[in-house]
Formats: C-alpha cells, sequence, structure tokens
C-alpha cells in the first residue's frame, strides 16, 4: 500500500485512536531502514532537481505537530541531500507585532514556494487555528471565517501550481514526556528547552481535539492531510520521505526537452 493512502487522514479523525508507536515502514533492521531512506533520498534529490529545472510548480510541505514530535529533525534528515538552490526551510515561531497587525495569512503568504522550489514549513498557518482554540482567545464564529479562509488560500495556492503535502508527526504523550525530559536533563540541549511547552503539555488533550478539528475542517483532495506515526525517528523520516517521493512522483516531472540548436554546437 502506498504511504499516500496508509497515512491519510480519516473524514473525522480521532488521534487517541492511531498508534504513534506504529512503524509499517521499517523492516525492523536498522541498517536495511537506513538503506532504504538513502534511497529515498537519492530519489527525491532527482526529482527536486527536475522540478526546480522545470521551472513551472511548486511543492509545498507542511509539518505540523505538538511540542518535541520531531519538526526540526524531519526537516534536518529529509532535505540534507537536496540541493538547497531548489529548497526554502521556514520555521514560524511566535507573531511578531508587524504580523499581528496584518491578517493571519499575510506571513505565511510571503513564504509560498516559487516555481521550481520545495518550501517546507516548520509550523505554519495551522498555528492560528490551535493556540487560539485551546486558549480561547477567539470565538467560534471568527474560527469558522478562519477555517474558510485557510480552506481558500490552499485551494489558490493549488489552482496556481502549487502541491500541498500536509504531515501532522503523531507522538505520544509518553513519548513526548522522555523527549522533554531528556532536553532537561542534557545542559548541551537546554537550548532546545521552552517552559512554556511544559504549559502546552497539560492541555494536550485540548490541542489534540484542535488538531483533529483543523485536519477535519481543512483535508481536501488538493491539500491533503497525512497522519504519520512519529514515536519512532527513523520511521518517521521514512515515512515522511516517503510521502514526498510518492508526491514528486505523482507529478510526473521530466527534465525540460533539449535544444536542438544546441545539437552541433562545439566549444573551442
Amino acid at each position: 500500500m502506498k504511504a499516500t493512502k496508509m497515512f491519510r487522514a480519516a473524514e473525522k479523525p480521532v488521534l487517541e485512536d492511531e498508534d504513534a508507536g506504529a512503524t509499517p515502514l521499517c523492516s525492523g533492521d536498522a541498517k536495511a531502514d537506513k538503506k532504504v531512506g538513502k534511497a529515498l533520498h537519492k530519489e527525491i534529490a532527482t526529482l527536486q532537481e527536475m522540478l526546480y529545472a522545470e521551472r513551472n510548480r511548486k511543492v509545498l510541505v507542511v509539518l505540523q505537530g505538538v511540542d518535541c514530535s520531531g519538526k526540526d529533525g524531519t526537516v534536518h534528515r529529509l532535505f540534507s541531500k537536496i540541493n538547497p538552490m531548489g529548497l526554502r526551510p521556514v520555521r514560524f515561531d511566535v507573531p511578531t507585532s508587524a504580523d499581528l497587525a496584518r491578517d493571519f495569512l499575510w506571513r505565511v503568504h510571503l513564504q509560498v514556494p516559487r516555481t521550481g522550489e520545495i518550501a517546507v514549513f516548520n509550523r505554519s498557518h495551522y498555528e492560528d487555528v490551535l493556540h487560539p482554540v485551546v486558549y480561547g482567545t477567539l470565538d467560534a464564529g471568527a474560527m469558522a471565517h478562519r477555517y474558510a479562509q485557510i480552506r481558500d488560500f490552499e485551494r489558490m495556492l493549488a489552482e496556481s501550481g502549487t502541491v500541498l503535502l500536509k504531515v501532522f508527526l503523531h507522538i505520544s504523550k509518553d513519548e513526548q514526556r522522555r523527549r522533554l525530559q531528556d532536553r532537561i536533563d542534557d545542559p548541551e540541549k537546554h537550548w532546545k528547552f521552552d517552559p512554556s511547552d511544559l504549559k502546552h503539555r497539560e492541555q494536550w488533550d485540548a490541542f489534540h481535539a484542535a488538531y483533529e478539528t483543523a485536519i477535519m475542517e481543512t483535508d481536501a483532495p488538493h491539500a491533503p492531510w497525512y497522519i504519520v506515526p512519529a514515536d519512532s525517528k527513523p520511521h518517521r523520516d521514512i515515512a515522511v520521505a516517503t510521502l514526498l517521493a510518492e508526491t514528486l512522483r505523482g507529478m510526473h516531472l521530466a527534465f525540460p526537452p533539449g535544444d536542438p540548436k544546441l545539437a552541433k554546437l562545439k566549444v573551442k
């Protein structure tokens, strides 16, 4: 079964029913899995070069997940072998005063991929339909408007040549606890720790409910959501790489045709 079918979000997702520890794409043999990952990265690099040479379409990968779900690690592992000329990772932190003075999609629209480019959003516009729900800063009417605006925004991107791939990295509460504790116990990882992570952890159920609603409200054939089991970092990396490889294959990319005028050109 293709990963795009295996991990496709249900019409009404229930994250509690999803096994965050599942590893359906891993063999259990670390060396074999590493070999699979390398092959996927090599294929993605070739397909990305075709996308860049074509200069017609673009790809947007959206990575979402609770704190410690592995968004940074996924970006590092997935794109370490890709030509940086055609890749742009974007991290969305807390909105600035300039961001807040405009509509919530303004800062996001500035970062969408150009033709021939893969843009990777580490967090995204979905933060603006998660935190307001969990902490009650917007009412139901305002949230309904935001979901509608996201649907319109993503449809506009798709209609103008952007292929969207939205991934929720699903980890268990126990795995998040282990990763947070690891950051606390290791002085060299203190820079990764944010006290607000503990505050958000107290709202675990509320955040998952908000994610379920956001996925249900915005999943579409042109902007699909995938739920990837991510307790296992090797599986997470293979799963996201497989999703991207399958998505790129489905675009039927190819290098532009050669120029006949160059057939007899000799460089002296």
